[in-house]
């Protein structure tokens, strides 16, 4: 959209989710037409759906046009409306262009990246749960390879694979993701029949049990679960 920093990273539009191909593509060739100078200019260009000029904005897509996600949401609410020919090409009002919508914490922003997209260009949602977590003694993925062998401890992270292999006479394999890297957590088969809807129905997870390493791989021998509610529903990889 406006220029700003070469070196920034974006993320493409085709990771939006609900966003077709072709508005993606017609977006682009808009923009090859010239720099969009805000909100309403790109609505007047594109003549997207109201749906979609909602997606764009709470995905943070329109950022670039020196907008927050919230301020976003306002403008688009009011240049989604038709207005007529004589008054489509009028600048935003004040009031739309100050948005009295509250702006997003940084934990809502994240939470909005993973909705929005499935990812994150950000800090990882567990980065701002640590100072909690760690008033819990729950430990992170790094902490955990320094921690003695054995030692009962507590790990989080958000579930984005759980395994059932055949061959492993029923034990469930699940793999929690933080800041700082995968933790592993081996789950018995009677405990995984007694706990299958909090492993299976959070999307981050806090576990208990004994910490193993073998091979340069740390893992926890899972005993007791609690979900992490605060986690939106993330892709995970489930019993392949």
């Amino acid at each position: 959209y406006k220029k700003s920093n070469p070196l920034a990273v974006r993320l493409g539009m085709r990771f939006i989710k609900g966003l077709k191909e072709a508005t993606g593509e017609f977006i682009e060739k808009e923009r090859e037409k010239g720099f969009f100078v805000d909100v309403a200019d790109f609505s007047r260009r594109c003549r997207l759906r109201p749906d979609e000029m909602t997606l764009l904005a709470y995905s943070s897509s329109l950022s670039s046009l020196g907008v927050s996600r919230r301020q976003a949401l306002w403008q688009v609410a009011e240049v989604s409306r038709p207005l007529g020919t004589l008054y489509e090409n009028l600048p935003l009002s004040s009031s739309s262009q100050n948005s009295p919508l509250p702006e997003m914490s940084m934990v809502e922003e994240t939470t909005a990246d993973y909705r929005a997209t499935d990812l994150t260009a950000g800090p990882h949602l567990l980065e701002h749960l640590r100072p909690a977590l760690a008033a819990r003694s729950i430990l992170s993925a790094e902490e955990l390879k320094n921690a003695p062998e054995g030692a009962r401890v507590k790990a989080a992270g958000a579930v984005i694979v759980r395994q059932r292999p055949g061959t492993a006479k029923g034990f469930v394999f699940l793999s929690l993701e933080d800041e700082s890297g995968i933790v592993q957590a081996i789950v018995r088969p009677d405990l995984f029949r007694e706990h299958r809807s909090v492993i299976v129905g959070s999307g981050g997870l806090v576990v208990e049990g004994k910490l193993q390493k073998e091979g340069g791989n740390v893992s926890v021998k899972a005993e007791r679960f609690w979900p992490l509610p605060s986690l939106p529903e993330l892709p995970s990889h489930d019993f392949r």
